[in-house]
């Protein structure tokens, strides 16, 4: 009983430390791109900063994860990750300027490459049959503390300007690093071979796995340009207020969490997962290129469910597909170069959509995401040419 008690203990200590990691990651990315404007900054350097978070990941996760599991420790790294994601807003918080605005979404990627360690050190608190069930759970965490974070942001501005929201992740992300310092390791099963840079070339040459990266990317950098881009500043220039940036998030966030569940456990298994992915990338690309065209501020809302919905769709359906053929004793490095590779799409969606923003205006980025969202409609077409067949694809989680 007193082991069982310490474990239920652990456990959630670890779910309240998920939940401020994320909520500490995401609490000001509502009002960054318009924080970015009252710096004075230019579309193109907006686009840098933003994309500066997925380039440190490119550079970082791949490595934090195969050095995690070499050591076979995961609480060093969660605890970084929590001391990353605290520094990065308080760079936001201590200089109002654009110097310290990209040190802090830096700092903001490499506390966002820690997230492989939270995972597999999640898994260890399950048995092994129950690590989809692990993942789903950790998936919904992930979810809920990225929509409680981006949903302050705009309340906060509005109540004491742009440093609250900054003020608030960093105590957010030190409480969460307080947490971590109590949470105790799960023993690992000495079954599982650890993650290595020489696993790479084999998992590399799996065509499924080269595709599904492929299209992921396309898929966060659609995402990166809109909500977790410049759909906030857009919305701004309808006639939004801060406090509106919050029915924003809400708008998006709720059907897409709502979508991102229901998908592996009721929409892939009816309909088949490829015709899924096509459907939410085919109705997301003109949701996203839609965008430009909304005449007022309740029209973009409604346009923000609805692209809200069926990116969630392919997120997760994606995510479980990049490892479905791959042999177990390779999927950690499968997903490890998975993650890394999708972060490309967190990187070149924003960098290049703020190079366009600046040569023809801020609508010109909604029309490039649906250029991109259309682009990963035709590489499905091309490549799986998608039947009504249900698909084994195992429902896994989402990882920003």
């Amino acid at each position: 009983m007193k082991s069982t008690t310490s474990e239920r203990i652990n456990h959630t200590i670890f779910v309240l430390v998920t939940l401020l990691y994320w909520c500490s990651l995401y609490v000001y990315v509502p009002i960054l791109s318009p924080y970015l404007d009252h710096l004075g900054a230019s579309y193109t350097m907006a686009g840098i900063v933003l994309g500066s978070y997925g380039l440190t990941q490119i550079v970082l996760r791949l490595p934090l994860g195969i050095t995690s599991d070499r050591f076979k420790s995961r609480k060093p790294f969660i605890l970084l990750g929590m001391l990353c994601t605290a520094s990065s807003c308080l760079c936001f918080a201590l200089g109002e300027q654009l110097g310290w605005a990209f040190a802090g979404r830096v700092l903001s990627g490499v506390g966002a490459s820690t997230w492989v360690a939270f995972t597999v050190m999640y898994a260890g608190l399950y048995r092994g049959e129950q690590a989809t069930r692990a993942m789903g759970t950790i998936s919904l965490l992930t979810v809920a503390g990225q929509l409680f974070g981006m949903s302050m942001s705009g309340y906060l501005v509005k109540w004491g300007g742009w440093n609250a929201a900054f003020w608030t992740g960093a105590i957010i992300g030190l409480a969460g690093l307080a947490l971590a310092f109590l949470l105790k390791e799960p023993k690992e099963s000495g079954e599982r071979a650890p993650m290595r840079f020489a696993d790479l070339a084999p998992v590399m040459k799996d065509k499924l796995l080269l595709k599904v990266s492929s299209l992921s990317i396309l898929a966060h950098s659609v995402l990166f340009i809109t909500m977790f881009g410049f759909t906030p500043s857009y919305a701004l220039s309808l006639g939004a207020d801060e406090a509106g940036l919050t029915l924003l998030v809400f708008a998006f966030m709720i059907p897409h969490a709502v979508s991102s569940f229901m998908t592996g456990k009721r929409f892939a298994p009816r309909f088949g997962a490829w015709n899924v992915v096509l459907l939410g990338f085919a109705v997301s690309a003109v949701c996203s290129a839609a965008t430009s065209l909304v005449p007022g501020f309740g029209l973009l809302l409604l346009t923000q469910a609805v692209n809200g919905f069926f990116q969630g769709l392919h997120f997760p359906l994606l995510l479980g597909l990049s490892i479905q053929h791959i042999p177990e004793q390779k999927r950690a490095t499968a997903m490890g170069l998975y993650q890394a590779v999708y972060a490309i799409g967190m990187f070149a969606g924003p960098f290049l959509a703020g190079g366009l923003n600046e040569w023809a205006g801020l609508k010109s980025g909604f029309y490039l995401a649906g250029v991109l969202g259309l682009s990963a409609v035709g590489l499905t077409l091309f490549w799986f040419r998608p039947r009504r067949q249900p698909s084994d694809a195992s429902q896994a989680s989402l990882s920003r």
